[in-house]
């Protein structure tokens, strides 16, 4: 995470609208990095994908949280570190926030669009090797290669659909055990959700969420203040948005 880019959030946050944030390189770590940032100063996470030429990128949602929790947070950090804009001087990292952070990008991008990918690439796999097989007579040479093949996908996929689904069996338990409920979004898709959130793909869906009531590690957020930037009525989300694809 470079100073650069807490920078350009920070500033495109100022302006109350949902912010996109993107990590060439595949980089959770750092998209959870930026997302706890976010938090301190009235955003929340919402959602990712994958993204860039050959999917090689990823690219994180955040929205502003209206809950009065989020804006008491936000006003606390701002007055704390009111150098925070130059992307260095900004609130140290609560290594627990930050898991949970990791276990949500994680779940949302492995989760279960991510299995039926991979079904879907088996079958795709299978047909190739079909064709290639069907370039020969039965019994040729093509027949031996396209089998190996079909085998050694197939075991890979094998492997990588127990590894997936291991994995998202740790992150549901961690984000079960901080309060987390499942949801279906709009899509079908499962996520993990702060309870009292609303289904993504409708409005903000941190509008009126009690997220920001949740522990971080500081200090109890003082008394909400009064109307501010936050306090605006949100617009619909980004419409060029896109979830991962089913």
């Amino acid at each position: 995470m470079s100073k650069r880019q807490v920078q350009k959030m920070l500033r495109l946050m100022a302006s109350g609208e949902p912010v996109e944030l993107t990590s060439a390189m595949a980089s959770v770590k750092k998209l959870a990095r930026l997302a706890f940032i976010a938090q301190q100063f009235g955003y929340e996470y919402a959602d990712v994908r994958q993204g860039g030429s050959r999917n090689s990128s990823l690219v994180m949602l955040v929205v502003p949280d209206h809950s009065p929790q989020a804006r008491a947070r936000a006003a606390q950090n701002w007055a704390q570190y009111p150098n925070a804009g130059d992307g260095v001087s900004v609130p140290p990292l609560v290594p627990d926030a930050f898991e949970l952070l990791k276990a949500r990008i994680n779940f949302d991008l492995t989760g279960k669009s991510a299995e039926k990918r991979m079904v879907l690439g088996a079958l795709g796999g299978s047909v190739g090797c079909l064709a290639v097989a069907m370039q020969s007579p039965r019994g040729g040479v093509a027949w031996v290669v396209a089998g190996v093949l079909l085998v050694l996908l197939l075991g890979g996929l094998g492997i990588g659909f127990a590894v997936n689904r291991k994995r998202n069996a740790k992150f549901a338990v961690r984000l079960q055990a901080a309060g987390f409920l499942p949801v279906n979004d709009a899509t079908g898709r499962l996520r993990y959700l702060p309870p009292g959130v609303q289904v993504p793909g409708q409005a903000n869906p941190f509008a009126n969420s009690p997220y920001g009531a949740m522990p971080y590690g500081g200090a109890p957020a003082a008394p909400a203040p009064a109307p501010g930037p936050y306090d605006r009525p949100y617009p619909q989300q980004n419409p060029h948005w896109q979830p991962p694809s089913r």
